[in-house]
């Protein structure tokens, strides 16, 4: 199959420029500068005219839910959803049932997505207590790294006691992503907050229970044990500004924004409840601010989702009863577009912090970018589109989301993984399945 994406605005690397990309048998194998039409014979020609062409986003941060939880949500439905939100390569969490602490269940994980994911896939190996000898039996080209919950979290995957952290920290040959809340601080607040609330504090408590201290405090402790070991350490979705202080400088410590802590603000909870309710809790438009300004000056070195659905009926109640998480990765890539529009970031930077970085920081092989021999992992975006969120329009399996009714300016209108259109006209090819990731190779 020889494709030829034409006349489209390529932004790749720092640059934006009209040209041409041309796919055969799922890679790119050129990209011709200029307005000329590329000599064919093609299969299939595309007029990019006026859209954007931007490498396929790679999302590092998803809760798909499967197995055991698939009520909510299953790798079928949210990888549908990824591809008609421009993304085309994620890495899911291991805080599922079984979580994803043994060979076995990380095996089971690839197993299911090799029938099911219609995009690419890698699925992060989770710490524990006393896991740690695992480790040295991971493949470090099929793994993307190890998940540490340095905060409450479910069953055993908690990890806080401080001879553990050491041997995780000490052991890890991939890179560290961590979670970081502290518990102990959680705790105390929620007492605090219940003696004054009563038994289920209101939402708008939330982000002072999982308040900045316990964010900064156990940063702060992950990021003094990866100097220790020199560790690779990635700190998910930092919520806060001064824990932004501790990046920026060493290459091996980096850290990680969600959409939605770039999006929304404490102030959203008297309009959203706790269909914003996520861990860390959203928090206020000053910190929301600081993370948005280091997007652009290096502090920030990726933007992932944290996308984590649950059925609308879980996410009713405050601080206690309602489930914290939120899907977000059909609308990641059209969010991020209109912080473009606000002049938050530029595009280039966005593709930067979306796509590069991801497959940098991961060392993901001959994705991220719009390169000759990488696959064809392409979105293709069209600006100046005014169209709104309805319910019919989400495709993950809870079947709402915090972006119902907003009204965005740009649209998706194509996915390409691995040289195939597998989300076109508003409709996904459900007949095709992506590629295992491969890391380190």
């Amino acid at each position: 199959m020889r494709t030829v994406i034409e006349r489209g605005c390529i932004v790749n690397e720092g640059e934006s420029y009209e040209g041409s990309i041309i796919i055969e048998d799922g890679d790119i194998i050129d990209i011709i500068r200029g307005k000329e039409y590329p000599e064919g014979p093609f299969d299939q020609r595309v007029d990019a005219s006026g859209c954007l062409i931007l490498p396929g986003i790679i999302d590092d941060h998803v809760h798909f839910r499967e197995p055991g939880l698939t009520a909510k949500a299953d790798m079928e439905s949210e990888s549908r959803a990824a591809a008609a939100g421009g993304v085309t390569s994620f890495l899911e969490m291991p805080n599922t049932v079984p979580q994803t602490t043994t060979l076995e269940a990380l095996d089971e994980k690839y197993r299911l997505a090799a029938t099911k994911s219609h995009v690419n896939y890698a699925f992060f190996f989770g710490a524990t207590n006393d896991n740690t000898h695992l480790f040295a039996q991971l493949d470090e080209h099929r793994v993307p790294g190890i998940k540490l919950f340095m905060g409450s979290s479910t069953g055993n995957m908690l990890v806080d006691q401080q001879e553990a952290l050491e041997q995780i920290f000490s052991t890890a040959h991939l890179p560290v992503m961590t979670h970081c809340e502290d518990t102990t601080i959680i705790n105390r607040n929620m007492e605090r907050a219940k003696a004054v609330y009563g038994d289920d504090p209101a939402v708008a408590q939330h982000p002072l229970i999982r308040s900045e201290e316990a964010c900064y405090e156990s940063t702060r402790l992950a990021v003094s044990l990866a100097k220790k070991y020199h560790t690779r350490l990635h700190v998910a979705h930092v919520t806060t500004a001064k824990e932004l202080a501790f990046f920026g400088e060493d290459s091996l410590i980096t850290a990680e924004a969600t959409v939605g802590h770039l999006f929304f603000t404490d102030e959203d909870y008297a309009r959203l409840g706790a269909l914003i309710k996520v861990n860390p809790a959203i928090k206020s438009r000053r910190d929301r601010d600081a993370l948005r300004e280091a997007l652009s000056d290096g502090r920030i070195s990726m933007v992932g989702t944290d996308h984590a659905p649950h059925l609308l009926e879980q996410k009713q109640g405050g601080c206690v009863k309602a489930a914290s998480g939120m899907p977000m990765i059909q609308f990641s890539l059209v969010t991020m577009l209109e912080l473009v529009n606000q002049g938050v970031l530029t595009v280039e930077r966005l593709v930067e912090l979306m796509c590069h970085q991801p497959a940098r920081l991961f060392e993901i092989s001959r994705r991220g970018f719009v390169r000759k021999g990488y696959r064809a992992d392409l979105v293709m975006v069209r600006p100046e589109v005014s169209w709104t969120v309805r319910k019919t329009d989400i495709l993950s399996k809870c079947g709402w989301s915090p972006m119902e009714g907003n009204t965005y300016s740009w649209k998706v209108e194509k996915t390409w993984c691995n040289g195939h259109i597998v989300y076109a006209n508003g409709r996904v090819d459900t007949n095709y399945i992506g590629e295992s990731i491969i890391f380190r190779s």
